[in-house]
């Protein structure tokens, strides 16, 4: 059984889901859910207008923002023009494999942006300028984003991390999904033993659809000592059966998304979604 569910719009005119307010999508999509498998209690869909300020060693939310953040999985599909843009070039089955891999890594860029907004510590100090001293601050260097992207898809929407986060360390984990079974097995895990109590970390993978891939990451990076709420996982296109299983398990995390497609058929692929992400990015 389906239902159908017109998007609303905040005052600001984003759309957006929340579980008080349910649903929030795309600017004109309805999206279909299957009611009898989609929970929407423990997700908040979030717009991505909020602008906390970062100071040194962590970052400044208010008390509620704490609280929504701490008890639910929060999922951010930024209205940016540009993040639109990239999208429907890679929705297009036209667009050659170059400008389909340059395209993916365009859109983890912007997406590595708004993930990065209220999550890097910073270190405050004076500069000499050119025409006097100026209080600044800096990415403290000394706490590095874990970008982790998953093989071997998440390489193109992570490529362009260490150009927008000043201070980085890449951790491949190569997870495949059997046709079949859809199950996934690990074949590559250069996950550290144990992450520092303070690591952030941005879990990259360009197709959230059933979410057994990323919940399988997660787990992984979970063992090795990473608080839900220091997660942020970064996706392409997401779906309502990833983002169920996503909130049932890690109340807490964020994930950022190009867009939300409303379907997964049963050879597990997102609809319309934009084909193999894997396939496209490389040619094979």
């Amino acid at each position: 059984m389906e239902c159908r569910i017109t998007p609303l719009r905040c005052r600001s005119g984003v759309p957006f889901f929340s579980s008080l307010h349910f649903p929030r999508s795309l600017h004109s999509l309805n999206l279909l859910l299957p009611s009898s498998s989609f929970n929407p209690n423990k997700i908040s869909y979030c717009s991505n207008s909020r602008r906390p300020s970062c100071m040194a060693v962590k970052s400044q939310t208010t008390m509620s923002e704490k609280s929504i953040s701490e008890n639910r999985m929060l999922v951010f599909v930024p209205p940016h023009p540009l993040i639109k843009h990239w999208v429907a070039v890679l929705r297009n089955e036209q667009t050659p494999c170059p400008i389909f891999k340059n395209a993916m890594a365009e859109l983890g860029r912007l997406l590595m942006y708004e993930a990065s907004r209220d999550c890097l510590p910073t270190i405050t100090g004076e500069i000499q300028s050119p025409m006097g001293v100026a209080s600044v601050e800096f990415i403290d260097p000394r706490e590095p984003v874990a970008i982790v992207p998953i093989l071997r898809a998440g390489l193109a929407l992570a490529e362009h991390a260490s150009s927008i986060l000043p201070a980085t360390k890449t951790y491949h984990l190569g997870i495949s999904r059997d046709d079949q079974t859809l199950l996934p097995t690990v074949y590559l895990n250069k996950l550290p033993d144990k992450f520092s109590e303070v690591s952030r970390v941005f879990v990259v993978d360009p197709m959230l659809a059933t979410g057994g891939t990323i919940v399988a990451a997660l787990d992984l990076i979970k063992e090795r000592g990473v608080d839900n709420n220091n997660i942020k996982v970064v996706s392409a296109v997401a779906s309502p059966p990833a983002l169920q299983n996503l909130s049932e398990k890690f109340p807490g995390l964020h994930v950022y998304a190009g867009i939300i497609d409303p379907i997964v058929n049963d050879k597990g692929f997102i609809i319309p979604g934009l084909g193999d992400a894997g396939d496209r990015s490389f040619g094979t």
